[in-house]
């Protein structure tokens, strides 16, 4: 339950009954409850120190990964998007980020700062929390293999840094290893880069857009990706071979151009959203006979009737 004791302490925005649909890249979702963009760090803090242990918390970058039911979230969002904007180098090879910096941002970042391995972040469509949340990938790179030390914060304020070695890492999921750590949310990295002396990774980066420009329908509503690759082959190419491209439910419907994207063509519901998802987890099963696994974190409750 919300226990907001002083709002004048709070400098951040704090808003009630916000639409999730206004912060999500799929722009759809019911209501948040509580909605809440601190100013800095000190200002979460204070948010954290007068919420109710019992308060749902949902962390929020930009939005991208994320279906909210149209039922809405009955606890509190705590949006990092433009906030701790750090992004700076630690030595010659290593980058200091806060989690609140775009994943396209940290990559120019690094080419222009001559680091190699960086050059897939400018393919994940959210902040660098959000890629350290569920280990995001692209162009055959993945976050936690660069991260060498993150820095968390839980639900009393409390600052810890940690190695990745404290986690269960693997393909699109992050896991704290012991209980404790679960309830606890990345507010920064330190990652570590090969070095170039030429401008390789601002060429590798314009390519890399490039190719995911003609390949993917950039620009209209959708989360990125919605399954997650089986292993040896690709959820797109199963999805198409099971003949859904263009398959729509009420106005969401799966991409022409990628069959891994749902797309809102205006209006679309949540439900609709998630009902197409599940369409396609059934028709995949049958006709391919694999099991797709969603990369969407679907939340919130549904609307009632």
């Amino acid at each position: 339950m919300m226990t907001i004791t002083d709002n004048k302490k709070l400098r951040g925005k704090l808003r009630f009954d916000e639409p999730m649909s206004k912060h999500t890249t799929w722009r759809a979702g019911g209501l948040a409850k509580c909605y809440f963009r601190p100013a800095d760090i000190e200002d979460l803090v204070e948010f954290l120190a007068q919420t109710s242990v019992d308060e749902e918390l949902v962390w929020l970058g930009l939005g991208s990964n994320l279906l909210v039911r149209d039922g809405g979230i009955s606890g509190s969002v705590i949006s990092m998007q433009g906030v701790n904007q750090n992004l700076e180098m630690n030595s010659t090879n290593r980058v200091l980020v806060d989690a609140g910096v775009t994943c396209a941002k940290m990559a120019r970042f690094c080419a222009r700062n001559g680091l190699l391995g960086s050059e897939f972040l400018a393919g994940i469509p959210g902040t660098v929390g959000g890629a350290l949340a569920m280990n995001a990938g692209a162009f055959g790179g993945e976050t936690w293999d660069y991260v060498v030390e993150v820095e968390t914060i839980d639900r009393q304020g409390n600052r810890v840094k940690r190695k990745p070695e404290e986690y269960a890492i693997a393909y699109r999921s992050i896991k704290a290893k012991t209980q404790a750590e679960n309830h606890e949310w990345f507010i920064s990295a330190l990652f570590c880069f090969g070095k170039s002396t030429d401008k390789t990774g601002v060429i590798d980066i314009k390519a890399l857009l490039d190719k995911r420009g003609k390949s993917q329908p950039i620009g209209l509503p959708s989360c990125g990706s919605v399954f997650t690759n089986p292993e040896g082959d690709h959820a797109a190419r199963l999805i198409e071979a099971s003949g859904l491209k263009g398959y729509c439910h009420g106005k969401a419907c799966v991409s022409e151009k990628h069959a891994n994207f749902i797309i809102n063509t205006g209006g679309a519901t949540a439900s609709d959203i998630e009902s197409l998802i599940l369409e396609v987890k059934r028709v995949v099963k049958q006709k391919q006979g694999v099991e797709l696994s969603p990369e969407v974190r679907i939340i919130g409750q549904e609307k009632e009737a």
